[in-house]
C-alpha cells in the first residue's frame, strides 16, 4: 500500500477538532486550567445555563422532598462534565496519574447525587403509590444510571485493582480505557437527552415549568464543548 494510501494514525494529542496539542496541559499549568482549555468554557457556560434554569425553577417553587431529585441529578451531571474536562488534556504519565486521581474523586461525589436523585424518586414513587416508567424520562433514567454504575466500577477497578483484569502490568486493564472514555461521553449524551426528556413530565412541565429550549440549547452548549476535545486515538476502539 502507497504512503498516500495509508492509514492516518492520529497522534495522541490530536483532537476530533483542532490540531494536535491544542487542548494540551502545559508543564507549567496547573491541572485547574484543563477545564477551561479549547472548547472548555463552551461546557463551562452550558453547565452552568443548566444549574440555573432548573435550580431556578425549583428554589422558585414551593419546595418538597422530590425537589431533591432535580437538584442532584443536575449536580451529578456538571460534575461529571468537570470530570471529564479536567482529564481530558492530561498527557504525561504524571499528569495522567493525577488526574485520574482528582477524574474519580469528582465521579465519585457525582455518583452520590444520582444514588440520592434515585432515592428520593423511588421514595416518592413508593410513598405515593405511583407506578414506574411512564414516562421516556423515567424510563431513559434508569438505563442511564444503570449505565454509570457500570461505567463507575469498570473505571475504579481499571485504576484501583487492574490485578481484577488480570495479564502482566495491567496490560488487560489499560485496553480497556478506551471503551471506558467512548461510555463516558456516550453515558453524557444520555444525561443531556434525559434531562430534556425531564421537562416533558408533569413536574418539570406544569409544576416546576421548565422550559425545554433552554436544557437542549445547555445541553448541546456542554456537548460543543465536550466532544470536539476528545482524542482520537484514545477512543480508537477498533484499532489494536
Amino acid at each position: 500500500m502507497s504512503t498516500a494510501h495509508a492509514r492516518h494514525i492520529p497522534r495522541e494529542d490530536e483532537p476530533l477538532l483542532g490540531r494536535p496539542g491544542d487542548v494540551k496541559q502545559s508543564d507549567r499549568d496547573s491541572w485547574v486550567f484543563n477545564v477551561v482549555q479549547g472548547t472548555g468554557l463552551i461546557a463551562q457556560f452550558g453547565g452552568i445555563v443548566l444549574l440555573a434554569t432548573i435550580w431556578s425553577a425549583v428554589f422558585n417553587h414551593r419546595l418538597i422532598p422530590f425537589s431533591a431529585h432535580p437538584l442532584l441529578n443536575s449536580a451529578g451531571v456538571v460534575l461529571g462534565v468537570e470530570a471529564m474536562l479536567l482529564l481530558q488534556p492530561t498527557h504525561t504519565p504524571e499528569q495522567k496519574r493525577l488526574g485520574a486521581h482528582i477524574h474519580g474523586a469528582i465521579n465519585m461525589l457525582a455518583a452520590l447525587c444520582y444514588i440520592a436523585a434515585l432515592s428520593v424518586v423511588e421514595w416518592n414513587k413508593i410513598h405515593h403509590n405511583i407506578p414506574h416508567f411512564e414516562s421516556p424520562h423515567a424510563v431513559l433514567g434508569l438505563v442511564t444510571y444503570i449505565l454509570i454504575g457500570v461505567q463507575a466500577f469498570i473505571g475504579f477497578t481499571q485504576f484501583y485493582t487492574p490485578s481484577l483484569y488480570g495479564g502482566e502490568n495491567n496490560s488487560n486493564a489499560k485496553k480497556l480505557y478506551k471503551y471506558h472514555r467512548v461510555g463516558g461521553y456516550t453515558i453524557l449524551l444520555f444525561q443531556i437527552i434525559t434531562a430534556a426528556l425531564a421537562t416533558k413530565t408533569y413536574y418539570g412541565a406544569h409544576v416546576l415549568h421548565i422550559k425545554t429550549w433552554l436544557v437542549v440549547l445547555a445541553g448541546v452548549l456542554v456537548l460543543l464543548g465536550v466532544y470536539p476535545r476528545i482524542k482520537k486515538q484514545k477512543i480508537a476502539i477498533f484499532s489494536s
